[in-house]
């Protein structure tokens, strides 16, 4: 039975809008440690720090104090020093990772970083329509992360035994229930397997004379090469020809016309 391969540890050098929702505060501070020590890194701090924000908020202390810190921990911030662009200085910042509350913080980077419950939590805070209340851009980058299905039944036979609701559940779909009078709409929701996007590939044709695609088209090669030339001293009045298009006036075309539509 084969281990399970470790994943690498993410650098600022491999550092996306999309990986950097793996990554915890911790990992930020290491992250930009490291990053003094090489060149290539810290002269393009600004860019990495723009992809950082994406996903975690960045606060600059004015002051390296005991209770301005503490302040900033009681709000779940991790406090640490920094290098500042340019400089030996350091500077003290407080990161917290962007909390995910509202569908409005759903993003196609960070929809494939959350649980199903978790997506069911931020329905459940945001809604009072149901599915159909949201957008169709917030159904959009769900459903990339998602399956969803909904359903609407009256109380009583939402829960059925046998039905749609015992099937998904039990199938590991995450449900939320909406109740809308003596009616209940369900939402359904499972995280999408991950899928491996294939990957094209150009295959090179083997000189190999006994592979049979080969030896045809080199059968048809010959062919073509082997249609016979033209000789200038073969082409005589008889085998000969050329067509030329000739155009005639509008006045001729007129007076033919006319020629058909009298008569003398």
């Amino acid at each position: 039975m084969k281990e399970p391969v470790a994943k690498k540890a993410i650098t600022l050098k491999t550092l996306t809008k999309n990986n950097v929702w793996d990554v915890q505060e911790n990992d930020i501070f290491r992250m930009l440690e490291s990053a003094d020590k090489d060149t290539d890194v810290k002269d393009n701090k600004r860019h990495f720090v723009d992809i950082i924000r994406t996903a975690f908020m960045i606060e600059e202390l004015k002051e390296d104090s005991p209770v301005l810190k503490g302040k900033y921990e009681k709000l779940d911030y991790k406090v640490g020093l920094v290098h500042v662009d340019g400089t030996n200085e350091k500077a003290v910042w407080a990161v917290k990772k962007r909390p995910i509350v509202r569908v409005s913080d759903l993003t196609y980077e960070n929809i494939h970083h959350i649980t199903a419950s978790k997506l069911i939590e931020v329905l459940d805070r945001n809604f009072g329509g149901g599915w159909d209340s949201l957008s169709q851009s917030t159904k959009d980058i769900i459903e990339t992360g998602f399956e969803i299905s909904t359903t609407t039944l009256p109380k009583d036979r939402l829960h059925k035994p046998g039905g749609m609701y015992e099937k998904k559940v039990a199938d590991g779909f995450e449900v939320l229930e909406i109740a809308k009078g003596m009616w209940v709409e369900a939402i359904f929701a499972k995280v999408k397997p991950e899928i491996e996007k294939p990957r094209l590939t150009l295959q090179t044709r083997d000189d190999d004379p006994t592979d049979e695609d080969n030896f045809n088209d080199r059968d048809d090669e010959e062919d073509i090469n082997d249609e016979p030339e033209y000789d200038e001293d073969d082409i005589t009045e008889d085998n000969y020809r050329t067509t030329f298009d000739i155009e005639t006036s509008p006045d001729e075309e007129a007076e033919d016309i006319s020629d058909f539509g009298t008569d003398d």
